[in-house]
């Protein structure tokens, strides 16, 4: 009997590392480290290089990152020591120790200037300073033999702070409130990206790792005024939401318009079935509505 493989959880505390955490049953014959920056400051290179010198993995996805995009603005120093400088350190110690890096990224590398879902390849032409830090990431690690990048959006989970659960406070506190109706993307449902991980570090351990870069949300079109109103109707909500635009609700970080994701390459390479994009968000909301 072979020994167990070992995989390393980055970001732990947050949606992500979360939701892989629900899903890591599935692996039995994996053992799973979960670590976040109480257990290690991954932007502290000499403490990063003595843990592995300590701990062997045969996987590790990095979930750590700086989501604050407004605050990146002003703390951009920080935004790129997490978001561009952890993923080039994990990605040298990858080819250094052999091992295999997952890391995410975002929609957010983009401009939103097209209206025709983005591939991989497209170019990338990021508006804030959390789009720019994030692509800096993925840029060290191109052509990384032993990096795959993923890029999702519009992140959502029974865990931490994000729209759904917003929106869920938001809609029992007031009787209308305006979102944004043009901005159009794809709402992603944490545990689908963590099972897509899970399945893509499975399928890799079993065939041929394939680095570069794949894009993952779930499957559907909506604008943040769609998203919004499919929460109240879903949760039986009696608030009202209203459609404004982008510059009626201005913010320190420029969004991209038009970030929808094409997931053809993800779905080819990997055989993935994606979920539409209302049946997850039904299944998030029993799960936070039943709590």
């Amino acid at each position: 009997m072979t020994d167990a493989k070992k995989i390393l959880i980055t970001g732990a505390n947050g949606q992500l590392g979360k939701s892989l955490k629900k899903a890591d049953k599935d692996l039995s014959h994996f053992t799973f480290t979960y670590i976040d920056v109480t257990d290690l400051n991954l932007t502290r290179a000499e403490d990063v290089r003595y843990y592995f010198d300590h701990h062997q993995f045969d996987y590790v996805v990095n979930c750590a990152a700086y989501t604050r995009v407004d605050e990146a603005e002003r703390d951009q120093d920080e935004a790129f020591a997490i978001n561009a400088g952890v993923p080039r350190l994990l990605g040298e110690l990858a080819k250094q120790r052999s091992f295999r890096l997952v890391h995410i990224s975002t929609d957010y590398v983009f401009s939103g200037s097209t209206s025709i879902p983005y591939k991989e390849t497209a170019k990338a032409f990021p508006l804030s300073a959390y789009g720019k830090s994030k692509l800096e990431g993925e840029t060290a690690l191109r052509n990384n033999a032993n990096a795959i990048v993923i890029r999702s959006a519009w992140l959502y989970s029974e865990f931490g702070n994000n729209f759904l659960k917003t929106m869920l406070r938001l809609g029992r506190e007031k009787n209308e409130i305006g979102v944004v109706y043009d901005q159009i993307g794809s709402p992603t449902y944490a545990t689908d990206l963590a099972t897509t991980i899970l399945q893509i570090v499975k399928t890799s351990d079993q065939h041929k790792f394939l680095p570069g870069i794949y894009h993952y949300t779930n499957e559907g079109i909506c604008s943040w005024f769609d998203f919004a109103w499919e929460i109240m109707n879903m949760c039986g909500l009696h608030c009202t939401v209203i459609p404004i635009s982008t510059s009626q609700y201005p913010l320190p970080a420029r969004r991209p318009a038009y970030s929808v994701l094409d997931k053809s390459r993800i779905k080819k390479v990997y055989g993935l079935e994606i979920p539409y994009w209302k049946k997850s968000l039904r299944t998030a909301v029993d799960i936070l509505t039943k709590k």
